[in-house]
């Protein structure tokens, strides 16, 4: 019998419409398009507005349009994972808020909160579901509204992320295709690098972390930088040494978009040629659980069936982690 693996039989994500530039920035802190397009590649990002307007929008819209693309009934949905920092609300999961707005009823639904990493971990644990033989349609979101929480008089932040997120389908496969392998890491070291301080049961919201600006995004760009590219790196060319895979055997290389010059590093430090290294942070800059799959819904027309895919993230934790999978069509 052939052996059970989960491939990616359909990918779609989503946007919102406002165009935050460079431009637009110059107006709101000091900084201008040369600084931030030679130190992040970012030239716009997407901003999600609206009142009531929550990550889970992002997550709704990927959704509904990967269950038209794949002509799959809501009702086939058996699991639906959502790696996201930026939860519509502490409870319910943004899953569940996702799963009720698309009929996906006979599902169980549950987040995952790994920053960056997000979906290259919920991708890993939703493959495990199909590759027990439990489960035949997974869905797995990365989306974040990194809007919601970066503080936009603080220029070393407020450049780099945008809003943004995409959904893949995960099915059975015995043909060789879908996920092979993946390494994935963690080191709590980083939390004092790249964190939000308030707004968890440590430091609750009050007056007093409200006006300290506690509830932004903080991050020490230099050792976060350091640590992005070894990890990635790292992890990259373990998965292919442990996979026998040599550098022509990988059509393309997909990094997390956190900064062009990470991006650039990464692919210098694993010898890939960045012709071969998918890059769209010019157009939405860093949407943190949702870059890789963002990537995926971009770059969807390149990639042909039996295509040897590696993809790779870090994030704030540290977390940071590869896959090699095979694309299935």
């Amino acid at each position: 019998m052939s052996k059970l693996q989960a491939a990616i039989t359909g990918v779609h994500a989503y946007v919102p419409d406002y165009v935050l530039t460079n431009q637009e920035l110059e107006t709101m802190v000091e900084t201008n398009d040369e600084w931030i397009t030679s130190r992040t590649g970012i030239k716009e990002r997407r901003i999600l507005k609206g009142e009531g307007q929550g990550t889970s929008v992002l997550g709704i819209e990927s959704v509904k349009g990967l269950l038209e693309k794949t002509n799959t009934d809501p009702s086939e949905i058996e699991l639906l994972i959502c790696a996201t920092v930026t939860p519509d609300m502490p409870f319910p999961d943004t899953a569940n808020i996702i799963c009720d707005a698309c009929g996906i009823k006979n599902a169980f639904c549950y987040d995952i909160s790994a920053a960056c990493s997000g979906f290259l971990y919920a991708l890993t644990t939703g493959a495990k579901f199909i590759e027990a033989g439990t489960h035949k349609k997974v869905i797995v979101i990365g989306a974040d509204k990194m809007s919601s929480i970066i503080d936009y008089q603080d220029r070393t932040t407020c450049v780099i992320f945008g809003d943004g997120g995409g959904a893949v389908l995960l099915e059975p496969n015995t043909e060789g295709m879908g996920l092979i392998d993946s390494i994935h890491k963690s080191d709590g070291v980083g939390q004092a690098y790249l964190y939000q301080k308030a707004g968890g049961s440590r430091y609750p919201a009050t007056t007093d972390t409200v006006m300290a600006r506690e509830h932004f995004v903080y991050q020490n760009g230099r050792p976060v930088f350091k640590a992005a590219v070894a990890g990635m790196s790292d992890v990259v060319k373990k998965v292919m040494a442990q996979n026998n895979l040599e550098l022509d055997d990988i059509a393309w290389l997909i990094p997390h978009q956190a900064n062009k010059r990470i991006i650039e590093t990464v692919s210098r430090m694993t010898d890939f040629p960045m012709e071969r290294v998918t890059m769209n942070i010019q157009k939405y800059g860093n949407t943190t659980a949702g870059t890789l799959p963002l990537c995926l819904w971009d770059y969807e027309s390149q990639f042909k069936k039996g295509d040897n895919i590696i993809l790779t993230a870090f994030g704030g934790g540290f977390t940071w982690g590869a896959t090699y999978l095979k694309w299935a069509y």
